[in-house]
């Protein structure tokens, strides 16, 4: 029976909803992705082009976004940015993102990428476009409301249907594993001699609760890229850095099984079922629960770097987050009273750091990832899509001579400070020329064998990262909107049905 609570929400979410609808055309956009996969970036860009898009300083220049119809018709009239209709949600920091890219104070050679994703952020943009077809033909307005949130506070969502018990084996068993056994030896050598019937101590629990964050955060670093990793906020705690709702671990308890209420295991029960009662419930239903599109951006080409084992977990991962998802097809009465995600964009990033004869094998190879995701989803009517994009390309592409041999397809940037090719370390300066190599042409390669790596000049190296792209400037000094790959192909799967 739905707790008191519950019917509370639902009735605000519909006199939201209500008033949201008897306002105009509106939209809510959910953005997401594990860590580092670039949902600042995308949105920064997103916002930077559909501000900038239809500004007459642009009129004359090619078109930057020619698969996203209402640009290509000439029909969009503008966008601009809103006040944010929830006032207790951070406004995302679109001005700061667009400095770090283009470089504070106009300096382009301290541009960098902004920081990534640590807690939830919304933005409002409403585009004026032409309608020329339907019922009203004539000036329209669509409110987007773009909602940025971690993908690692979206795996805690499938905890909601698990006891502590069920966590508890599940996390044990994944840590298990050869891959993530050396990585979780301190932790589960402490656990070991932890009795779980044992009278609770704050110390003692700290103590487990900071080895088990240590071991998660291990996982995630560069060189194994796992990305289940449960619960989230241990690794992205937001608001809640510090606090007694992070103080909690598995433990090797049984399904069913009575422990006193001083015991070390009734005090880990109560902060899990309180962790998923004020953190993670609230969070759906205050923000995942209302919106109607949702993009995921997957950062396939570090779960590539790191090998079989972090490609197996993404896939995992993957799926975890759809099971989250209220899916299915949109109507009014569904936007009135329980929106439902109508459609879903998987998106591979960094697109760039390949050649483009690599993009379809990228796209296939998350094609392959998210198979049974998007077989679940499908099934209850949303539309879903996958692609491989850049929203902000911080490459361009060559034909480089070697000694002696044939030209080779490369990609054309700058190197972040530190970042390293065999025994050459870059400055962060310097443009260099890399050879990304092509990728398997079956998908199913990737989940086999070691990491992946091409030779190049006799030297292993893999994925390199690239700073930002100097901007392009208008006569008034004003920057363009940034180079993409395929941001114009998701734009219009997300947004092109509700600007016909």
């Amino acid at each position: 029976m739905p707790l008191i609570s519950d019917l509370l929400f639902e009735a605000r979410a519909v006199a939201q909803n209500l008033a949201e609808y008897a306002s105009g055309p509106h939209i809510r956009l959910g953005v997401t992705g594990l860590s580092r996969a670039g949902k600042t970036v995308f949105i920064t860009a997103l916002v930077e082009h559909l501000t900038k898009a239809a500004r007459p300083s642009l009129r004359g220049r090619r078109n930057p976004l020619p698969v996203f119809r209402v640009l290509a018709d000439g029909r969009l009239l503008g966008g601009a940015l809103e006040p944010q209709p929830d006032d207790a949600v951070p406004r995302f920091a679109y001005e700061d993102h667009v400095a770090a890219l283009t470089g504070p104070n106009g300096r382009v050679e301290d541009r960098h990428w902004p920081q990534s994703t640590r807690r939830i952020s919304e933005l409002r943009l409403r585009l004026d476009f032409e309608q020329k077809s339907g019922m009203r033909p004539g000036r329209h307005s669509l409110a987007i409301d773009i909602v940025d949130y971690p993908g690692e506070w979206l795996l805690d969502l499938p905890l909601l249907s698990k006891s502590f018990a069920q966590w508890s084996r599940e996390t044990f068993i994944a840590s298990a594993g050869a891959a993530r056994a050396p990585l979780a030896a301190q932790w589960r050598g402490y656990t070991v001699n932890t009795d779980p019937r044992a009278k609770a101590n704050e110390d003692d629990a700290r103590r487990a609760a900071e080895l088990f964050t240590n071991y998660l955060r291990a996982c995630r670093a560069d060189d194994y890229s796992f990305s289940s990793l449960p619960p989230g906020r241990f690794l992205m705690p937001g608001d809640l850095e510090g606090s007694p709702a992070l103080t909690f671990v598995p433990l090797a308890v049984e399904e069913g099984e009575i422990y006193a209420p001083d015991s070390l295991a009734a005090m880990m029960e109560r902060r899990f079922e309180a962790y998923k009662a004020h953190v993670v419930k609230p969070f759906f239903r205050d923000h995942f629960a209302r919106l109607d599109r949702q993009i995921v951006l997957v950062d396939a080409l570090a779960a590539l770097n790191a090998g079989p084992a972090a490609m197996r977990d993404l896939e995992t991962a993957i799926t975890d987050v759809l099971t989250a998802f209220r899916a299915g097809r949109g109507g009014l009465l569904s936007t009135l009273f329980r929106p439902k995600i109508d459609k879903i964009l998987f998106a591979a990033t960094k697109a760039d750091h390949l050649h483009h004869t690599s993009h379809d094998r990228l796209e296939a190879i998350l094609r392959h990832l998210t198979a049974r995701a998007i077989a679940r989803v499908e099934t209850v009517g949303a539309e879903v899509d996958v692609i491989a994009l850049a929203a902000v390309r911080a490459t361009r592409e060559a034909k480089v001579n070697g000694h002696g041999e044939p030209a080779l397809d490369a990609v054309i940037g700058t190197p972040l400070d530190q970042e390293r090719i065999g025994d050459e370390v870059f400055d962060g300066k310097t443009e260099a020329a890399i050879f990304p190599g092509e990728l398997p042409s079956d998908p199913k390669r990737v989940f086999a064998g070691g990491p992946l790596a091409v030779l190049a000049n006799q030297i292993d190296y893999r994925f390199v990262r690239f700073r930002p792209p100097i901007p392009a400037r208008g006569e008034d000094g004003a920057p363009f909107p940034p180079p993409h790959i395929r941001l114009d192909r998701a734009l219009q799967f997300l947004l092109g049905d509700k600007l016909t």
